[in-house]
């Protein structure tokens, strides 16, 4: 049985893994039967790590120790601060992504019966070399060898088989829950080239989410006197 390598959408808010079978790729369902696997990681009082839909159902009682969209904080000294029983440990971006990634690995190996050892996982097409290098290093934390960090617009190329398709030019406009981007790919005998990006690593659905979080607060504070700011378990609603 040849090994296989499965692709890891590594998102900002959902994050999902495939396999190609037949020569088809198949998106794999997690252990919870969803196609999509939140990309939130938390712990809990007693020290349990919960990663996707576990970590995201109990952010509201627990929103400091609970990490969500680190994928922006990518290649940066960015450090997440978690205190319990009094200790208060420091992890990295690449740290909470691969407690992402390990769950995925898990739900892929559980799907194909075996061990998974290598991966391809996307990026951003304007992510730097530092932002690469800290997507392969979580990936090496999780226990996956990344045989390749592949740009999601081409991803999403592939997955609309537009490699079987003539030379042409394409727009891929992406907006994610933490980033946007638009690239114009130039496609043709099965090779991909992204000859332009732009896009923004601080702007997503995030963000939209925010501004309209923001206005709600501030609206209710002025009908009401009470400060939905200063109760983080409010904001999380």
């Amino acid at each position: 049985m040849r090994e296989k390598i499965i692709g890891i959408d590594l998102g900002t808010t959902n994050s999902c893994v495939a396999v190609l079978e037949g020569g088809a790729p198949e998106v794999i369902t997690n252990t919870e039967g969803e196609r999509v696997t939140a990309s939130v990681a938390a712990f809990t009082d007693t020290g349990e790590r919960l990663v996707g839909r576990l970590a995201k159902r109990q952010a509201i009682t627990n929103p400091k120790h609970t990490v969500a969209s680190i994928k922006r904080e990518m290649g940066t000294d960015h450090r997440v601060k978690i205190e319990l029983d009094g200790k208060v440990e420091e992890y990295t971006p690449e740290q909470i992504s691969a407690m992402i990634i390990q769950k995925l690995k898990k739900d892929a190996e559980e799907h194909l019966g075996g061990k998974v050892k290598k991966a391809v996982i996307t990026v951003p097409a304007y992510f730097n070399d530092s932002q690469r290098q800290a997507t392969k290093d979580a990936g090496k934390i999780a226990g996956l060898e990344v045989m390749r960090i592949i740009n999601e617009p081409t991803a999403a190329a592939l997955a609309y088989g537009l490699d079987k398709t003539e030379e042409q030019t394409i727009l891929v406009f992406d907006l994610g829950g933490g980033t946007f981007d638009v690239s114009i790919l130039e496609i043709g005998e099965g090779v991909f080239e992204v000859i332009a990006t732009d896009g923004d690593t601080r702007l997503g659905g995030d963000d939209f989410d925010r501004r309209i979080t923001d206005w709600l607060a501030e609206e209710f504070r002025k009908d009401t006197g009470i400060d939905l700011m200063s109760d983080p378990s409010a904001m999380q609603r």
